[in-house]
């Protein structure tokens, strides 16, 4: 009985000390965005890829938020405010609109178009490129589009 005894401490030890260990890597410290409650968000987030491009998902520290890379060089926010018509450049990757915000360059911000609750993803292009919104808009796309994209020529006629 003593043997048994020692044999489940010391599994519980080695458990325990996994565990901690696989915990020094750290979550990615994230804010939830401001609807990332909603239950959209759980559907998009239940089905974010475990890798995007060459960087593997990691652990985060807010509800309906992803990390990719170590530093994290590709982030996702479920729930940011939808964003209204612009003049950003707006293009569709498989069935899903964004809108490409390069103000930060590289530091590049991609939003839904026509899509509540919005996602936002922000990409370093030092590490990463906009192609790690192929892998995400398998997931993003359960959330219904209600409105698409235009460009000048759908305008102007």
């Amino acid at each position: 009985m003593r043997n048994r005894a020692r044999a489940l401490s010391a599994s519980l030890l080695i458990a325990a000390s996994a565990l901690s260990l696989t915990g020094c890597a750290g979550a990615v410290a994230m804010e939830p965005a401001p609807d990332s409650n909603d239950p959209m968000c759980a559907a998009v987030t239940v089905r974010l890829p475990d890798a995007v491009g060459d960087f593997d998902k990691r652990q985060t520290t807010a509800q309906a938020t992803g990390a990719w890379g170590d530093p994290a060089s590709i982030l996702l926010h479920c729930g940011v405010t939808p964003i209204g018509p612009t003049t950003m450049p707006c293009f569709s990757v498989d069935g899903v609109d964004w809108v490409r915000d390069d103000s930060e360059a590289p530091i590049y911000r991609f939003t839904t178009y026509g899509r509540t609750p919005a996602v936002e993803v922000v990409i370093d292009n030092r590490e990463a490129s906009g192609s790690a919104l192929l892998d995400l808009s398998a997931a993003v796309s359960v959330i219904d589009q209600s409105e698409k994209c235009l460009n000048a020529e759908d305008v102007t006629g």
